[in-house]
């Protein structure tokens, strides 16, 4: 793996692999929606892709002198199935929105990026626990690799190489 595919998150399968067919590739990629993750994989007819894989959250809202805020993340995958040379590329771009105010209203974050995202985001509260002690419990937690991971994973199962794409076109 050279310098560039380490940043672009370019992974090979193993050696001996037999790639699937294009559609077991679809159908494995489609196979990771399930109602316990909080993503969801869809067509991309409409944004220019094969597939893609979607995760929005809200954070916790926070306030400070009588304003409410609350982070909104999206994070997209979009995936372009390239059967002649077996391979998956991927396009990660995440954004934020912030809500702000009462009532709320949107105020678009300049924050934009695209290729693999390297964000662990995690909020706790601390209360008082049963016993009456201090505890500290986490109440959000964001990993951009839980997202990326199972899709690149079932697409190097399927013999397939995950091509990051961060310039360009899928």
């Amino acid at each position: 793996m050279g310098l560039f595919d380490k940043l672009t998150g370019t992974r090979r399968p193993d050696d001996g692999v037999t790639p699937a067919p294009l559609e077991e590739v679809r159908t494995a990629l489609l196979g990771l929606n399930r109602s316990d993750v909080p993503y969801v994989i869809r067509d991309g007819a409409a944004e220019d892709a094969d597939l893609v894989a979607e995760w929005r959250m809200a954070e916790p809202a926070w306030q400070a002198f009588f304003l409410e805020s609350q982070l909104t993340r999206a994070v997209r995958i979009r995936m372009r199935l390239v059967q002649a040379e077996h391979e998956v590329r991927a396009l990660e771009e995440q954004w934020e929105v912030t809500r702000v105010g009462d009532p709320p209203r949107l105020q678009i974050s300049s924050q934009y990026s695209r290729g693999p995202d390297r964000t662990v985001s995690r909020h706790w509260t601390i209360g008082r626990g049963e016993s009456g002690r201090l505890e500290v419990t986490e109440t959000f937690r964001f990993d951009g690799a839980e997202l990326r991971n199972p899709l690149r994973d079932a697409v190097l199962k399927s013999g397939w190489t995950w091509r990051g794409v961060v310039f360009g076109k899928l």
